[in-house]
This record gives C-alpha cells, sequence and structure tokens, in this order.
C-alpha cells in the first residue's frame, strides 16, 4: 500500500514515514500543500496523512481540491489545534479521520489500517482465495490453516496482490504501491519478492501471465 504524507514538520514527517516504511508501507512525503496536492493528483495513493497547518496551501484546502475533482482516496488529517470546530471543518472538507498532536504512533497505525480496511474490498478486511487467507488488518497469513511468516515487504506484495485478487497486476502497478516515489533500483525487484512469496506459499500461489504481469491464484496446503 502507498501512502502519501503531507506535513511541514520535518522531524515528524521523517518518523511516520520510517515507522510506516518499516511496517510495510510505501511512504512518500511532502512538506507544503501545494507539493503535496501536486502529487496527490499525479500519484496512485492508497491513503493521504494530511497536516492542516501547511504552508503555501492549508490542509483544508488541499482535501477540498481533492474531494472537488473527484479523489476519493482516503484523508487522515494531523493538526496541533484542538476543538471540535477544527474538526468539524477538516471532516466537512471530506476527511475521513482527524487526529490531533501530539498523537501515539501507534494510534495513527491503528487509525492508517481501519482507513484502508475501509477502502479495500468494500469493507472487507480478509481476502480468501482457495485455502490462502490475507488478512490486512492483522497481518496474518495461513495457507490452509497454517501460519506463513512473511516479511514486511513481502506482505506489502502480497497484500497488494490480494486486494486485487484475480485480476491481473502488472509489475509496474506493484511497483508504483509497495515502492515509494523515490525508488530508482531495478525493476526486476518485484520478481525477487514474488519468488520468495511461491517458496512460502506454494509454487501456484502466484501465476506469472506472460507479458502482463501476475495474478494471485492462492495456494493448497
Amino acid at each position: 500500500m502507498r501512502v502519501l504524507i503531507v506535513e511541514d514538520e520535518k522531524r515528524l514527517a521523517l518518523s511516520l514515514a520510517r515507522g510506516l516504511t518499516a511496517e510495510g508501507f510505501a511512504v512518500d512525503v511532502a512538506h507544503d500543500g501545494i507539493d503535496g496536492l501536486h502529487r496527490a493528483t499525479e500519484g496512485p495513493y492508497d491513503l493521504i496523512v494530511l497536516d492542516i497547518m501547511l504552508p503555501g496551501m492549508n490542509g483544508y484546502r488541499v482535501c477540498a481540491a481533492l474531494r472537488a475533482a473527484g479523489d476519493e482516496t482516503p484523508i487522515l488529517m494531523l493538526t496541533a489545534k484542538d476543538g471540535e470546530y477544527d474538526e468539524a471543518e477538516g471532516l466537512d472538507t471530506g476527511a475521513d479521520d482527524y487526529l490531533t498532536k501530539p498523537f501515539s504512533y501507534v494510534v495513527l497505525l491503528a487509525r492508517v489500517r481501519a482507513l484502508l480496511r475501509r477502502r479495500t474490498r468494500g469493507g472487507a478486511s480478509v481476502v480468501r482465495v482457495g485455502e490462502l487467507v490475507v488478512d490486512p488488518g492483522t497481518r496474518r497469513v495461513t495457507v490452509a490453516g497454517r501460519d506463513v511468516a512473511l516479511t514486511a515487504k513481502e506482505f506489502a506484495v502480497l497484500e497488494y496482490l490480494a486486494v486485487r485478487a484475480g485480476e491481473v497486476v502488472s509489475k509496474s502497478e506493484i511497483l508504483e504501491h509497495v515502492w515509494d516515489f523515490a525508488y530508482e533500483g531495478d525493476v526486476n525487484i518485484v520478481e525477487v519478492y514474488v519468488s520468495a512469496l511461491r517458496r512460502k506459499l506454494g509454487p501456484g500461489a502466484v501465476a506469472t501471465v506472460r507479458g502482463a504481469g501476475y495474478r494471485l491464484v492462492g495456494a493448497g496446503a
């Protein structure tokens, strides 16, 4: 899953980016509202963490502009303010949730996961494909009832394939959603992680559609 953080407090933005990256998210960061709006409209994001008090363009205006353009990406607003009117204004502009600083990282992560669960597959948090079960909420993966341990990045690749279960997903789409905007490495890194998933889930779990990409087809015992 790919997340955009728009936060002018650089230490906080870096801390959040590091934490979410460690959880397997691909994270891009912008430090002002204008750049944040540009990145949000140019790239496919699964969620936006948006500060309200931003230079250039505040978070309310960024959120309103995205919603006016028909962008329905979930938005979690952050602010140092504390008042019901501020919260109401944020939600009225189209934000999906609101978190007041200072906040616990654990709470932010829980809010992020909750918003992503609502977005994926109409809110269904668990994806079942054959004997493979992927639960993004608990980050648990099982094959025929057996727990499978995955690294954060392996899980991120599998989660994206699971959200698109049954569809053919191109290598570039996986890169866009699982690696951040600054990634300039070998695109064949996707093949490395798909191979790792096949070793752990079973050779037939992820099918290669020649010239098109990959499709999650499930796994057996």
